[in-house]
């Protein structure tokens, strides 16, 4: 469920996610995703994504989707990746300036969650602990008792993403993905049927403190695109972008860092998503 920044009660994309739970819940699905993620098949898809022949899938997915196009810088995309990736005008999404403000690095539906040693986040239908989700036992550690907050792109939302701050980032940290296709082979406290393609740096902001940011894509192909490695940053600069089949932002924040808006927690501890947008205020720091 999915609630705007005033408070409406809005509709998600149903079609698209019972798609999913059909693929990933069910036996004859994950064969099917066994066979669409094998890298062959990946690599064949992109290739169609990138090339002129999926140019007539543009104006059918601007209307099943009901695209604002007046809110973007519209040409004459080559592919289906090249409108895919589409910039948006910049005085569609002004960034908030303000030093002490929490910024959304994207346009997506955010859910904001306390981390604890059970902490246990539902990221692109599997389910991660923070060790899992970064494979880095040491790191996960130094963020119990922050916050986790998961920015949830849809295919209609904008897929480019920005810097929360002013700082300087670490290098990329990429991350394969995994399926297990029929038999819950790994069971611990939660199955584990399938691991997105991921990709996380450290950034060191100036009013944050110490901000884990990532990137998941899709299983076995990211179609992540970050711009930089070791790179010291602005506040709304552009950091990357998501091609078709990477579609969420994690960010988790060390204790007394943020402070995040009191209507976006509160639909959290509700079961809802909050419609957030690039460059707007989500919370303060501490």
């Amino acid at each position: 469920m999915i609630k705007t920044r005033d408070g409406k009660v809005i509709s998600t994309n149903e079609k698209q996610n019972e798609l999913l739970k059909k693929l990933y819940n069910t036996s004859d699905g994950r064969r099917l995703l066994k066979l669409l993620t094998r890298p062959f098949v990946s690599k064949i898809a992109g290739d169609f994504m990138d090339s002129v022949f999926s140019k007539p899938l543009i104006k059918r997915f601007i209307r099943s989707n009901n695209i604002d196009t007046s809110q973007y810088i519209m040409k004459n995309f080559r592919s289906y990746n090249d409108f895919f990736t589409r910039k948006i005008k910049p005085e569609k999404r002004p960034v908030d300036q303000s030093a002490d403000h929490l910024i959304s690095p994207c346009d997506s539906k955010l859910s904001i969650y306390d981390i604890d040693e059970k902490s246990v986040f539902r990221i692109k239908g599997s389910r991660y602990s923070l060790s899992d989700l970064l494979r880095n036992n040491f790191l996960a550690r130094r963020y119990l008792g922050g916050f986790c907050m998961i920015f949830r792109l849809e295919v209609d939302d904008y897929h480019r993403y920005c810097y929360i701050d002013n700082g300087i980032k670490t290098g990329n940290t990429f991350i394969k993905g995994e399926l297990h296709t029929v038999n819950p082979i790994a069971l611990r406290r939660y199955n584990i049927y399938k691991r997105n393609s991921r990709e996380y740096t450290v950034l060191h902001t100036e009013n944050f403190g110490d901000v884990v940011q990532v990137e998941v894509g899709a299983m076995m192909v990211g179609r992540i695109t970050n711009h930089h490695g070791e790179h010291s940053f602005r506040r709304g600069e552009e950091k990357g972008y998501f091609e078709f089949g990477g579609s969420t932002i994690v960010l988790l924040f060390e204790r007394d860092a943020v402070l995040p808006d009191h209507d976006i927690l509160k639909n959290s501890a509700e079961g809802f998503e909050t419609v957030v947008k690039f460059g707007e205020k989500i919370g303060v720091s501490v």
